[in-house]
């Protein structure tokens, strides 16, 4: 028999499948206020940026290192979030030699001619680890995002599977908010049309909303009422996308600018943090990786580059472009901090204490695959933050920072990759 704990986990209507945060009302204290709220499970999420950063305005001062350190300019941005997140230098992967694959090994430290008589092969990824236990719960084994038509190198998403095999990911927001939130049966076509006409998947199921926030206490039910606005923000967003989704564009006149179609820049790659958040908020999945559009950023930036060009900078305009980017990239790294940080777990901390956060990419600038751009944050993995950590050795794996995240959520592994230890600087 189902208890109410089961039966109210979802709002459930025809078209929407809405799964909740977790309330306590609906938790063991409604029924004895001796037992604890269950411990809060782990979350992982890698965001991969592609194609490099600019190496004299992102990384930190070298001499520099600890908690005492200054935020370069290309990391301005995070300043408010600086003594929780931590920046690691002088790591790699040995086996990376090609430069335009800079998302296809980043999360798996493989040896693309490790098979012989092939030319390209590829192993798991440490998301993929990490999903093979935490999935075991969850709706969603792993949420893979991707951006479409963006080529950081062969894959179809961060995540590639146990065999070696590409992970394909949801490319787009509106892709992204029906996989989590509409029912898979109704057609797309037929929550495209619904989105046009502004029609919220909440709509349908606001009876039982409504009749679920009479059982719950005050404190559950402001936090139902902020999920549910949170979502309704969402379909905000998305419903002008689905409006212009079939819409050719203006051609643009003498004084008239062309307008840009449905969603794209720094606001669709916000919006897939968002949905990212929402996704792990309500535990729809505990693993998720981002191969992160860089181009659309950088066209939404109003930069004349594209991402691969861009990281072949030299002093003048395609520098300056660079350095912008990088600026956009930890904006946006700020906002997802943000979003961890105010979204509230059942035992009152912050769903960013129970995360653990990485980003970065495998290519440093241009063609150089050294020092591979690594920020990590969120209390996830118990890893000291706030710190600016430079190897002593130029030539640490960047495996010993997956293997050191995955030991710190749990995922009780005694390698990855080519890894050959953990990261002691990094542990708390």
């Amino acid at each position: 028999m189902n208890t109410p704990l089961n039966r109210r986990s979802f709002l459930r209507s025809s078209t929407a499948l809405i799964a909740l945060p977790f309330l306590e009302s609906l938790g063991f204290r409604r029924f004895a206020s001796a037992a604890p709220i269950p411990a809060r499970p782990k979350r992982m999420v890698f965001i991969g940026i592609g194609w490099g950063v600019t190496q004299e305005t992102w990384y930190p001062d070298v001499k520099q290192t600890g908690a005492e350190w200054t935020l370069p300019e290309g990391l301005k941005p995070l300043a408010k979030h600086q003594k929780d997140i931590t920046v690691i230098q002088n790591c790699f992967h040995k086996h990376s030699m090609d430069p335009h694959s800079c998302s296809t090994f980043w999360l798996t430290g493989a040896n693309q001619y490790g098979v012989p008589g092939k030319s390209f092969s590829n192993t798991i990824s440490v998301d993929q680890v990490a999903a093979e236990q935490f999935g075991k719960d969850t709706r969603f084994t792993s949420l893979a995002l991707s951006g479409s038509g963006e080529s950081h190198g062969p894959g179809l998403s961060l995540a590639w599977n146990r065999q070696g095999k590409p992970v394909a990911g949801l490319d787009n927001p509106v892709a992204t908010f029906h996989k989590l939130f509409s029912d898979e049966n109704t057609p797309l076509a037929q929550r495209q049309a619904a989105l046009k006409k502004q029609q919220s998947v909440l709509d349908t199921v606001l009876v039982d909303a409504r009749d679920l926030a009479r059982g719950l206490g005050k404190e559950d039910n402001d936090k139902l009422g902020e999920y549910l606005d949170s979502i309704r923000d969402i379909e905000i967003q998305l419903s002008k996308e689905g409006q212009w989704l079939d819409v050719p564009k203006v051609k643009p006149g003498d004084h008239m600018a062309e307008p840009k179609q449905g969603m794209s820049g720094d606001k669709e790659i916000r919006l897939m943090y968002d949905l990212l958040v929402a996704a792990l908020q309500t535990d729809a999945t505990r693993v998720a990786t981002y191969r992160q559009p860089v181009d659309v950023l950088i066209k939404g930036l109003g930069l004349k580059f594209a991402g691969h060009n861009i990281s072949h900078y030299a002093p003048g305009p395609r520098m300056e472009a660079s350095q912008t980017r990088d600026r956009g990239q930890s904006e946006l790294l700020a906002h997802l901090i943000d979003k961890l940080k105010t979204t509230k777990e059942p035992d009152g901390s912050r769903l960013f204490d129970h995360v653990s956060v990485a980003l970065g990419t495998n290519v440093r600038s241009q063609h150089y695959l050294d020092n591979c751009p690594t920020i990590l944050t969120g209390g996830g993995a118990g890893i000291k933050l706030g710190q600016h950590i430079v190897m002593p050795d130029a030539k640490t794996p960047l495996c010993n920072v997956w293997l050191t995240l995955l030991n710190g959520v749990g995922v009780n592994v005694r390698a990855f990759g080519d890894s050959t230890g953990v990261v002691e600087e990094l542990m708390a």
